[in-house]
């Protein structure tokens, strides 16, 4: 099957075409131009948009969909205390339909490819991993599900309560059973899976490099969370001696194969260091706004050479999945960090929200518009009253940033045309979550 996208501007990711298109052909793009386009089996005309490649988001905890609202006003701890007993209350259908609810949202977003950094198995509840591939795979999602883990309890030193963590060993087979059964390492792959021990606070030492090895061993990548709080960085000091980077550095957790959520407090020789060793690292800023955590400092990550996505992280410690907002307070959050509106651009901040978000998650056949990659992309309208006469279209967009995408493509088919879903029904989603959450809050 071949699908034809033409809009009134196309945005590749490094150039930007009047009234151009894109061929793709089983998935994948087979050609890009402007002018008279070829013929193809379905056709797609957008002449109010901007198409641009779809975005990618390199963090998320898509159950936390069901638990949004809770301690508004919390820091990350005080935050996680709260919930830990909530989420420990989770089975396969709360996170079928929270993920449902993240997923239509990302989608409706123009998000393409999306990880999910899934932490929590509470015991004897089976499915829970399943429920989310199958979700991404009915709504058409390209998908990159972490399993994650947590086995450091409260009663070993750790954040969470002994009722929400594994042992090392069940965490390590089931990640064997969940890799065998869904990761797909192919060119154009829509399943890869990732391995994800949370955190320094809630796995343990050798949990952390076990996993590094088998995941080294099997060719996956690797994700956690670090430098994402002062708190956190105390916890290291306090437990380990060290500080979170040089506890990564210590357990091998650092490489082109490993990339961080957060890294909000790395001193000047880490950030250097990041970059050297080709780290990784998902920057979150409304949730790091939301929770006072502190700004990551991407314009010296990126002026050392380092490898910057862009993720939505959990609703519960942002209440939306936007990732065209994510890039517009990439954008105004460095400029304030700053102090200077040079500090990151539009493109640099559609950058992070494409192709820093592909790197981040080891996909070199997504994130721009190019022959031969995958044919995923989203479509924004201009032509409405949010942007309607903006001079400059791309910086436009992440200025004033969209609702929701026009058109999206994801592998060469549409899931999302006139600004509606077409894999789910969104009021039916909505209707869902909104019961699943009120049941869990008891």
């Amino acid at each position: 099957m071949t699908l034809l996208v033409k809009a009134g501007l196309l945005f590749t990711g490094s150039r930007e075409i009047e009234n151009g298109w894109v061929l793709s052909r089983d998935g994948m793009i087979a050609d890009i131009g402007s002018g008279p386009p070829p013929r193809a089996d379905e056709m797609i005309d957008e002449p109010n948009c901007v198409a641009m490649p779809g975005l990618v988001n390199a963090h998320d905890h898509m159950y936390q969909w069901a638990t949004r609202g809770y301690v508004p006003d919390g820091t990350l701890f005080e935050w996680l205390r709260a919930l830990y007993p909530v989420w420990a209350r989770i089975d396969a259908d709360t996170v079928r339909v929270a993920a449902r609810a993240a997923m239509a949202k990302l989608l409706l977003s123009g998000c393409t490819l999306s990880t999910d950094h899934h932490y929590v198995f509470p015991h004897g509840r089976a499915g829970i991993f399943e429920a989310l591939v199958d979700t991404a795979r009915e709504l058409g999602l390209r998908f990159h599900p972490c399993r994650g883990s947590m086995s450091l309890g409260e009663s070993k030193g750790g954040l969470p309560p002994d009722s929400v963590v594994e042992s090392d060993d069940a965490i390590l087979v089931h990640t064997e059973y969940v890799v065998s059964r869904y990761h797909d390492p192919q060119p154009g792959s829509m399943c890869r899976v990732a391995v994800a021990p949370c955190s320094p606070f809630s796995v343990t030492p050798q949990l952390m490099r076990d996993s590094a090895a088998y995941a080294r061993q099997r060719g996956l990548r690797l994700h956690t969370h670090v430098a994402e709080t002062l708190d956190e960085e105390q916890f290291c000091h306090e437990r380990f001696g060290m500080r979170p980077l040089e506890l990564m550095e210590d357990l091998g957790w650092v490489g082109p194969d490993v990339w961080y959520a957060h890294g909000i407090h790395f001193n000047d020789s880490e950030v250097d260091r990041v970059a050297e060793d080709k780290t990784g690292v998902a920057h979150c800023p409304s949730s790091n706004m939301r929770l006072g955590a502190g700004a990551c400092r991407v314009q010296d990550l990126l002026r050392a050479g380092a490898r910057v996505g862009l993720g939505v992280d959990g609703s519960a410690s942002n209440e939306d999945a936007n990732l065209v907002v994510e890039a517009h307070q990439a954008l105004l959050l460095a400029r304030v960090r700053s102090s200077s509106p040079q500090a990151l651009d539009a493109r640099a901040a559609w950058r992070l929200a494409t192709q820093g978000g592909a790197d981040c998650l080891g996909r070199q056949d997504c994130g721009t518009l190019e022959q031969g990659k995958c044919a995923d992309i989203a479509c924004f309208r201009v032509d409405d009253l949010a942007h309607a006469g903006i001079k400059d279209l791309v910086a436009g967009l992440a200025l004033a940033p969209p609702a929701r995408a026009q058109t999206v493509i994801v592998n060469g088919r549409a899931v999302v045309r006139g600004g509606r879903l077409l894999t789910a029904d969104e009021d039916q989603v909505a209707r869902e979550i909104a019961a699943r959450s009120r049941q869990l809050a008891g």
